[in-house]
């Protein structure tokens, strides 16, 4: 079921509005917090255990405390249904005339097996094609229904996150690094075929950045140390460098910007 912060049911204001895809840890929800702080109504969609859902609400109350709109999902952002429905009840809530400025995707759901291995469970085709629709070709559902309903506003941003693995090769990340390889085509064509609408779309490569979804890739820890290492501000990339640079994506000043990968990693990568 849908739930929705307790004094959250008005109407959405005519504010600027986004939606974040994956907004109850880490990135997305480190976006949500800073759109809100920038006076944006947010939607946020996420699929969060019901063992999970006393320290999420905790959060999610703590973002609204000053007040800001919030609007709550706990609904599995990859089901054709549901995003008709959620998208419905969008629908209902913005104010006439609201439109949907941003969408963030921060969806982090996919298979961290190996491809050969004596011991684990091994990577099948089945594990690709669900990884690669879970974080990849859901940014163009979403994106695509959006503007089936008329829902997006003139100088639209869709924004997404990736990372290194997207060229670089760490054990049992495969099937993730395709999807990011994928994420990153889908974006620059979203950029290219839906500019005549006016939305402009980008990918942030964040580095090394612990968030739960991090955490649980095997060898988690000498993927941190290594990044330490080669990181010349000698600290790891947090939640809120990510969240920054795609509020800046928001703003008037990026308009130009668009079919772009960000790179937010104080350096990271460059040795």
């Amino acid at each position: 079921m849908a739930t929705r912060v307790e004094n959250m049911n008005k109407k959405a204001s005519t504010k600027r509005t986004a939606i974040i895809l994956g907004g109850s840890s880490g990135l997305g929800f480190a976006t949500a917090k800073k759109l809100l702080q920038e006076g944006f109504s947010v939607f946020i969609i996420h699929r969060d255990r019901r063992t999970d859902l006393e320290q999420i609400n905790d959060a999610f109350k703590e973002i609204t405390l000053s007040g800001n709109r919030v609007h709550l999902f706990n609904m599995d952002a990859l089901k054709q249904e549901n995003r008709s429905e959620i998208i419905h009840r969008i629908k209902e809530v913005l104010e006439d005339g609201a439109r949907i400025d941003v969408l963030v995707h921060s969806l982090a759901k996919g298979n961290l097996k190996p491809m050969r291995s004596p011991e684990k469970t091994e990577l099948n085709g089945q594990d690709f094609g669900l990884t690669i629709a879970a974080m990849a070709s859901s940014l163009f559902e979403w994106t695509k229904a959006l503007y089936d309903h008329g829902l997006f506003a003139e100088d639209a941003r869709v924004i997404s996150y990736t990372s290194e693995g997207n060229t670089k090769a760490w054990a049992n990340y495969a099937a993730v690094s395709a999807a990011k390889a994928a994420l990153e085509a889908i974006t620059r064509n979203i950029a290219l075929e839906f500019a005549p609408v006016g939305i402009k779309a980008n990918c942030i490569q964040a580095g090394v950045t612990l968030t739960p979804s991090f955490e649980r890739i095997p060898g988690h820890e000498t993927l941190k140390e290594n990044a330490l290492l080669r990181n010349p501000n000698k600290r790891l990339t947090v939640p809120e460098d990510v969240a920054n640079v795609a509020y800046l994506l928001t703003t008037k000043e990026a308009q130009w910007i668009t079919g772009t990968v960000i790179t937010v990693d104080g350096g990271e990568s460059l040795r």
